[in-house]
């Protein structure tokens, strides 16, 4: 359970580190829930955080994101989309 508790701590850390733009952040959230570390496993969310990274240029956020599309639907897409435009607003 600890060990658990510390991923936790770890996605927190890099959630608050993404609020502040850190394309670090963005890429590593990306990772973490397409891969499941610490977090479910959530295509949605993953490809919303690397198309985040991707717009403030990271190239290997651009790469994940075209692999990752290949397993999600269109409608998986064009919500993860979605969401990336409406953090892009708040943040």
């Amino acid at each position: 359970m600890q060990h658990q508790s510390f991923k936790n701590e770890h996605v927190d850390s890099w959630h608050s580190a993404a609020e502040q733009g850190t394309v670090e952040a963005l890429y590593n959230l990306g990772l973490l829930y397409s891969t499941g570390q610490g977090v479910p496993v959530d295509l949605v969310e993953a490809h919303k955080w690397f198309n985040l990274a991707a717009v403030k240029g990271n190239v290997e956020a651009r790469e994940c994101r075209t692999v990752l599309a290949l397993e999600m639907s269109s409608e998986q897409i064009a919500e993860a989309q979605r969401q990336a435009r409406e953090w892009l607003h708040k943040h």
